[in-house]
């Protein structure tokens, strides 16, 4: 009975998906988030993982108004795709590592009263991001969990992701702690195909070039095979000549002889 009226309750209830508040507080960090997003949903692509971006994080059963909208969010272990938003007890996964996109304005939330949040939840690694350098130091800093607390990420890894984190300018670079290549972000991806497809089309350039040298040289060789095939065709004839007016010869002396007559007296 207790069941049956918690989910009556619960079906009435109204989980929104957007405030109607901007995405970020500036291009930078627009830019900042919407490039770790893609990045990260390239690189666990194949994984059973999703990464939310700017969407509301729902952490308590029949309670809306308790929510946060993390910049960028990686979820193990939960169906791949994206969602509307995100409740915790529907997915039965924590976020694993969450990443916000800072500034002076937002040091408070982000620095006290997101970190206290995302410690309590369990959120293993929490990355703080200032595109413009306006109150971290080094643009990056992360917290790693370590039994209910956070501590200060020392090395610049993330645990979970495998992956070492550099900051580039207003955006963070990703570098496979396996490859030590890094994850290009969509405009690198673009460049990067712009120069493949150039890079084929000239190898296919210079494919055909030395296809036609090489065509070019076998022509060439054929002609000279077909040069010394006619020379030694003179030089037979030449030879079958002098055979047949040496044997004319033999045969007029033969018949001089016959005649009496010293073929070797004839001037």
């Amino acid at each position: 009975m207790t069941a049956t009226l918690r989910v009556g309750i619960e079906s009435e209830i109204f989980y929104p998906s957007a405030d109607g508040q901007p995405v970020a507080e500036t291009y930078d960090h627009l830019y900042a988030l919407l490039t770790t997003l893609e990045v990260l949903k390239q690189y666990l692509a194949e994984r059973q993982a999703t990464v939310l971006g700017n969407q509301f994080l729902y952490y308590a059963q029949g309670f809306p108004k308790l929510r946060v909208a993390p910049d960028v969010m990686v979820i193990f272990d939960v169906a791949p795709g994206g969602r509307d938003n995100y409740k915790i007890w529907e997915e039965g996964q924590v976020p694993t590592v969450i990443f916000e996109m800072t500034s002076f304005g937002t040091k408070g939330q982000d620095e006290i009263f997101k970190k206290t949040l995302y410690e309590q939840l369990g959120v293993k690694e929490y990355w703080l991001f200032d595109p413009k350098g306006e109150w971290v130091e080094q643009q990056l800093r992360g917290y790693r969990l370590r039994g209910e607390i956070y501590e200060p990420i020392q090395d610049g890894r993330s645990e979970p992701l495998q992956l070492r984190l550099v900051v580039e300018e207003r955006l963070i670079g990703f570098y496979p702690e396996d490859t030590g290549e890094k994850l290009l972000i969509p405009d690198e991806l673009v460049q990067a195909l712009r120069q493949e497809v150039l890079a084929r089309q000239q190898a296919e350039e210079l494919a055909e070039q030395e296809r036609q040298r090489a065509e070019q040289e076998r022509q060439r060789a054929e002609q000279e095979r077909q040069r010394a095939e006619q020379e030694r065709q003179r030089a037979e004839q030449e030879r079958q000549r002098a055979e047949q007016a040496e044997l004319q010869i033999e045969q007029l002396k033969a018949r001089l002889r016959s005649l009496n007559v010293d073929p070797d007296t004839i001037e």
